[in-house]
């Protein structure tokens, strides 16, 4: 991706958050400058890989295949003993012709919350013991129900309204077209991004970046560390 892309995508959803009276973290609206001389105090944001992510899952086309989303608080399984949090949560925008592509959680629960905007659709299947679609029947958790489709049913997730995804089970996201861009909540147990999604398809889950411009704030794996 270049990063004239990234640039204007976290510009794109800061306009979106602000629509919808989020206002985020401090560490949020650091300028890579504001970066200068943070130290160890601030290794919560470094190590648990909080703050801005974009990608594109390796697709080369942001615009179709892709989200942009924000870490605000995570716990860190590798480094329990340091980080006592066990949940997870993060805001994503999932722009209206874009999706994300179906992957699973290995040990993550989470609830994807529609914060506002346009409808959104989880479109859910069960793996099977090779990790391939399996054609059983779904059981949804939506809002204090619980009832079952069939595999591939999209869950039109209306704003203000949430779904319950378990580890092992598929979804892709994506929107009905024409109802515009969504702020989507992420509520969940710890995440990982480096070792608890399984992609359906082979995806990269951070992108290459063409630096055609100076950053207008560092994305989370690209914090400076700290020198002593």
């Amino acid at each position: 991706m270049k990063r004239s892309d990234i640039n204007k995508t976290i510009k794109e959803m800061e306009i979106l958050v602000s629509k919808y009276n989020f206002t985020l973290p401090p560490f949020c609206y650091w300028s890579p400058e504001d970066w200068t001389g943070k130290n160890h105090e601030y290794d919560e944001i470094r190590e648990n890989m909080l703050g801005w992510d974009i990608t594109d899952f390796g697709s080369g086309n942001f615009e179709k295949v892709g989200f942009a989303l924000i870490t605000l608080r995570n716990g860190n399984m590798k480094l329990s003993q340091k980080y006592k949090k066990t949940y997870a949560e993060k805001l994503i925008m999932l722009k209206n012709n874009q999706i994300a592509p179906f992957h699973f959680h290995i040990s993550k629960v989470e609830d994807i919350i529609n914060r506002g905007g346009g409808i959104l659709i989880i479109t859910l299947y069960n793996s099977d013991k090779n990790n391939g679609l399996s054609l059983s029947d779904v059981i949804v958790n939506k809002d204090g129900r619980t009832y079952t489709v069939a595999a591939g049913t999209g869950v039109k997730i209306f704003p203000g309204e949430s779904i319950t995804l378990l580890p092992y089970q598929y979804h892709s996201f994506s929107v009905v077209p024409n109802t515009g861009d969504v702020l989507i909540g992420e509520v969940s147990s710890l995440n990982d991004d480096l070792s608890d999604n399984f992609f359906y398809e082979k995806c990269g889950r951070f992108p290459q970046i063409e630096e055609d411009e100076t950053p207008y704030r560092l994305l989370c794996n690209e914090y400076p560390k700290v020198s002593n």
